[in-house]
């Protein structure tokens, strides 16, 4: 056998073992998203979006308390994640090419990126929860924050690095600020790249349990208190899969299609947003 013929034996080799694995993941995707969508839609009905989570042992309820919880936390979330993120790479991108400052906050940006999400729980509770006194949903805000800024922040900025330099060139040629040229500008030719990084950051945050275990916690109770104990879609999952009641089970089935579905959507429209834009 000559090397051509062993090389195009081992590219054969290598294509059918790569196949072979893609075809094994999608194999095992597919069978956790039928299992899901199987037994979540049968949990779906008018109780399931109009009742609060119902009493150990007892028929019924849903979860609306866990629901509107969750948009609360997560909409607060994306209040303080955005803005701070989207400056931070911005400063980044356009004013911290040499600065130590620059360098060191994407140090700790990195770091932040792959942090478990139990250890940032963890602070916030030392942070907050320990020191005021009780749990709060301003409190589980706070820790999903902190997981969200670092995707907004670096998607930002590499994002605005993608700008072409005659772009800034010709805005500085007509008398236009920095700071003008970065926002109205550099920042405005990427807006929908920049957008879908806050999605992301978004869907990365939705279905985070360990944050709001040692922060919002839960409450069986409907109540739109951020100041107080809150119900929410990931820990009720993680309690109510866990349970031996039928019916908890069902619900938490339901929740994990809520939340399966709510990523998926934001996703795709991520990735319809950059194809459409051609940023992809």
């Amino acid at each position: 056998m000559d090397i051509y013929s062993r090389r195009l034996l081992a590219n054969r080799i290598g294509i059918g073992l790569s196949m072979l694995a893609m075809f094994v993941g999608l194999i095992a995707l597919l069978w956790i998203l039928f299992t899901l969508f199987s037994k979540g839609f049968a949990a779906l009905s008018w109780d399931f979006f109009t009742q609060d989570t119902p009493a150990p042992g007892t028929a019924g309820g849903g979860l609306r308390n866990s629901i509107i919880g969750s948009l609360m936390i997560i909409g607060v979330t994306t209040l303080v994640s955005t803005p701070i993120g989207i400056l931070a790479g911005i400063y980044l991108a356009e004013f911290g090419e040499t600065s130590k400052f620059a360098s060191a906050t994407r140090f700790v940006t990195d770091i932040m990126l792959s942090a478990p999400s139990i250890v940032i729980g963890l602070f916030v509770y030392a942070l907050m929860v320990a020191t005021l006194g009780g749990f709060s949903g301003w409190a589980g805000s706070v820790a999903l924050s902190l997981i969200a800024i670092p995707v907004v922040v670096r998607t930002t900025e590499n994002m605005l690095r993608l700008v072409p330099s005659s772009l800034r060139e010709a805005a500085f040629a007509v008398g236009a600020p920095r700071w003008r040229v970065s926002i109205n500008v550099t920042l405005r030719a990427v807006k929908a790249g920049v957008v879908t990084g806050v999605l992301l950051a978004i869907a990365r945050v939705t279905g985070e349990t360990a944050p709001l275990l040692f922060t919002a916690l839960n409450n069986q109770f409907f109540s739109t208190n951020m100041s107080q104990p809150m119900g929410n879609l990931p820990v009720v999952i993680f309690q109510f899969a866990m349970s031996p009641y039928d019916n908890w089970i069902s619900l938490a089935w339901g929740g994990a299609l809520l939340i399966a579905l709510l990523v998926l959507t934001i996703n795709v429209g991520a990735r319809i947003m950059f194809r459409s834009k051609g940023n992809l």
